[in-house]
Formats: structure tokens, C-alpha cells, sequence
């Protein structure tokens, strides 16, 4: 991990995707490979296990692939010359036999990508039954909601976590379905088959259950919709961790202190404000936020491939997909984290709604006038009424307008009426059959959302 690189990724997801993971990756699909033919009687029987023995152990320098890459465009030529010095001679006749090296490089991406996904699979699961077991705790904490950055309505906390905890299910289950989809590439120079004659689709069928990976229906050279689901389901789950982290960070406002990160003495100081409490682990998920539609953008640009095999796009797609992989994998693993560990502060959520009526109540007591006064009247008498004062002053500024209404449509009005009209409680009677329902939606794959 590089030194900037450890604040995008995680160590244990980007050891997963490291040069020498890739390598290893390419190696393994050349040996499935062996043992695919040797299952489809195409190649003598032990050649993938004498390959395999000879290949164990060895050290292969990515860099000095990574060199001799330049001159084939790709680092599964060299690889392949390098292992052809390895094996037994009876086995180099059969090494990479029928493959391209799309077909290598490709399989081996796929490996890293379902390893990857699987772990995030794992953060993106932990993240959502803890925002779930908070939504569960502060179903009833009353708080603010603010809109367009402004005060609006009141709301509960509960229906807070429980839409980050929908949120992070939703990408979760995109992943999972992509991850699903995760298939070989074997396809020989043009996508034929043309080397395994009639065998070719078993030697499909037996590399893919060799590898744990699907068997796709046709070789996918230049039909990268696979690569633009993964992408578009990854960059899913970063900007569902994303979404968390801005909520964090937003209500970690030194003005606003509702919320706050976990982690310890030491998490989130400053180098040269020693009082400081950063969010500093939903700032690194902000970071990956911000980062990812762009990687997403480029591997669905890459997409455009012409003919069987193309030229330059599927080049394209190599970095940005690790580093796409990297980012979600980083951002499920930190997220998960910081919900883990969250410290909410119920008292000052009370506090900051209480000194935020009763403008935050001037929809429900609109909403109670409009049946008498109709509905642009009964906005005008709220919002002159508004700048009265606290309660009291508001419910008297209230009378005292409807009953200088000449047409006496506030006739009845009571002032018991306006106060239950401005009471916080009022407006919230469904918050906890919404965090019901999304608790359900999460723990029930049926549960339309």
C-alpha cells in the first residue's frame, strides 16, 4: 500500500488486489486451465498437476512483468514465457493451450473481483444491521430534519439510521447479484473456441467450476456489460457508505454535535488544533465518494470495443477497476466501523428541536387550518404567526387572526386545538411503523422498498 493509497483503501482489501494477488491470479487460471483440457481429454492426464508443482513456491517480480509488459501490451504474455521456463517439457507444449491472453487476464481480474466483492459483501452486511440496530434504538429519539441545509419538519432519528440501513441493503443486495454473475473469459484469438473443436463449451464449463467462477454463454471479449454491472454496482455501494458519511459529518458540526464518531483516545485530531474531533473515517468514505463516479464513468466509457478483441478500452478498464474495487472495498470496511462505534446524542437532538420551534411546526399547523380557512389563508395566518414568538404567542396570534376574519371562517377554533397542533409528538405518529417497515425490508428480501 502506498502512503496516500492507505487513506483511499484498506490494508486487508487492497492486499487483495495487489501486483502480486494479480500475478498469482494469472498463474491460477493458467493451471485451471490445464485441468479444464485435461478434463475435456484434450491435453495427457497429471500435465496441470506437474505444472502446478513446478509453478508452487516461485517468486515472479511483478515489476519486471509489469517492464516487459510495453512491448506485448499486456503482462500475460511475459508471465506465460516465464512459466514455459518452469514446467516440465511435457507440459509446455500444452501451457496456455487455446487461450489468448485477454482470455487469462480477464479470468484473473474476475478472481480478484469476486474475492474483493465477497469481503465487501461482509462490511456492506455489518454497516447495515448496525445503522438497523440503531434505527431499533432511537426509533423514538426526536430530531430535527433539515432540508435544502435549513431546519424543516421534525423527524426521528430512528428514521434516520433506517434510511442509511435500506440504503446500504440496496447496494448490498446490487453487489450480491453482480457478484453472482462473475464469470471466466475463454474465448481463444477471436471468441471460437476454435482450438478445443467441438470440446470448447465443456472446457468452458469445467475452467469456470475449476475457478468458482460462472460460465458465461459466449466469450465476452468486447461485450463488457459484465464489467459495466460490477462497476455500476460498486460505485452503488461506495455512494451508499458515501451517504452515511455525509449525514456523519454534517451532524458531527461543531454547531450541530448530535453525533459523533467512535474510535478512541487520538481518532480524528488535528496537527495543529489539539481540541479538534475530526470525523476522520467518514471524511476517507466522502473521499471514495467523491472519487468513484469517475472510475465508474471510464469503465463504462471503456465498454465501446469493436470487432472480437479491441484496441485500447480494454486496456482502459484494468486500473480503473482495481481501483474502483479498492475504493468500495475501503468504504464498506470504514463504514461499517463508524456505525459500529457511533455515539449519538439524543439530549442535544432534543435540545437543538426545542429551540428550533415552533417554526418547525408551522406545516402541521398549516395542515390543521386548512380545512377551515382554506389552504392560502391558512398559510398566511402561520406565517404571520410565526414571527410571534414561542407557543403561547403563536397560538394567540393565530386567534387573534381568525377571529378578526370578517367571514368567521375560524369559528370554533380552540386554542387547545393549535397547542396539540404545535406539539412535536404530533407529526411523528408514523416514524415508528416507517422504522418498522425498513427494518422488515432489510432482514426480508420480499419487502418492496
Amino acid at each position: 500500500m502506498t502512503l496516500l493509497g492507505a487513506v483511499a483503501g484498506v490494508a486487508e482489501v487492497d492486499e487483495l488486489l495487489d501486483d502480486p494477488a494479480l500475478v498469482q491470479s494469472m498463474v491460477t487460471a493458467e493451471i485451471a486451465l490445464l485441468r479444464a483440457c485435461e478434463r475435456a481429454d484434450l491435453v495427457p492426464a497429471g500435465t496441470a498437476d506437474a505444472a502446478a508443482a513446478a509453478v508452487t513456491g516461485h517468486r515472479f517480480d511483478p515489476a519486471a512483468l509489469g517492464a516487459a509488459a510495453t512491448s506485448a501490451g499486456n503482462p500475460v504474455v511475459p508471465l506465460v514465457k516465464e512459466l514455459l521456463t518452469l514446467v516440465p517439457d511435457d507440459a509446455r507444449a500444452w501451457l496456455h493451450h487455446g487461450a489468448t491472453s485477454q482470455d487469462i487476464l480477464d479470468t484473473a481480474l474476475m478472481l480478484r473481483a469476486a474475492v474483493v466483492v465477497d469481503v465487501e459483501l461482509s462490511f456492506l452486511a455489518a454497516a447495515r444491521d448496525a445503522a438497523a440496530a440503531l434505527a431499533d434504538r432511537h426509533r423514538a429519539t426526536r430530531q430535527v430534519g433539515r432540508t435544502l441545509g435549513q431546519h424543516a419538519v421534525p423527524t426521528t432519528f430512528g428514521v434516520t439510521a433506517a434510511g442509511w440501513a435500506v440504503g446500504l441493503d440496496a447496494a448490498r443486495r446490487e453487489l450480491e447479484a453482480v457478484r453472482s454473475s462473475l464469470a471466466v473469459q475463454l474465448g481463444g484469438a477471436a471468441g471460437t473456441l476454435g482450438v478445443y473443436g467441438p470440446a470448447g463449451p465443456a472446457v468452458v464449463t469445467a475452467f469456470a467450476e475449476e475457478l468458482g467462477l460462472a460460465a458465461p454463454a459466449l466469450p465476452w471479449h468486447t461485450d463488457r456489460s459484465r464489467i459495466r454491472s460490477l462497476a455500476s454496482a460498486l460505485g452503488g455501494a461506495v455512494m451508499a457508505a458515501g451517504k452515511v458519511a455525509t449525514d456523519v459529518v454534517a451532524l458531527s458540526a461543531s454547531e450541530v454535535g448530535e453525533v459523533a464518531e467512535g474510535g478512541g483516545a487520538g481518532h480524528g485530531g488535528s496537527s495543529a488544533m489539539p481540541h479538534k474531533r475530526n470525523p476522520v473515517t467518514s471524511v476517507l468514505v466522502r473521499g471514495a465518494a467523491v472519487r468513484a463516479p469517475g472510475l465508474v464513468s471510464t469503465l463504462h466509457a471503456a465498454g465501446l470495443q469493436e470487432h472480437q478483441r479491441a484496441t485500447g478500452s480494454w486496456h482502459a478498464e484494468w486500473q480503473p477497476l482495481l481501483e474502483l474495487l479498492s475504493l468500495a472495498g475501503g468504504a464498506a470496511t470504514r463504514i461499517s466501523d463508524v456505525l459500529a462505534g457511533l455515539e449519538v446524542d439524543a439530549d442535544r437532538m432534543a435540545e437543538t428541536l426545542a429551540a428550533a420551534r415552533p417554526a418547525v411546526m408551522a406545516e402541521h399547523l398549516t395542515a390543521a387550518l386548512k380545512p377551515r380557512l382554506g389552504r392560502d389563508e391558512a398559510q398566511r395566518v402561520v406565517g404571520a404567526a410565526m414571527t410571534a414568538g414561542d407557543d403561547a404567542a403563536v397560538v394567540a396570534a393565530v386567534l387573534d387572526s381568525v377571529a378578526a376574519d370578517a367571514a368567521g371562517t375560524g369559528a370554533g377554533l380552540g386554542a387547545a386545538e393549535l397547542h396539540q397542533a404545535l406539539d412535536p409528538g404530533a407529526t411523528l405518529t408514523a416514524c415508528g411503523a416507517i422504522v418498522d417497515s425498513a427494518l422488515q425490508s432489510v432482514t426480508h428480501p420480499d419487502v418492496a422498498r
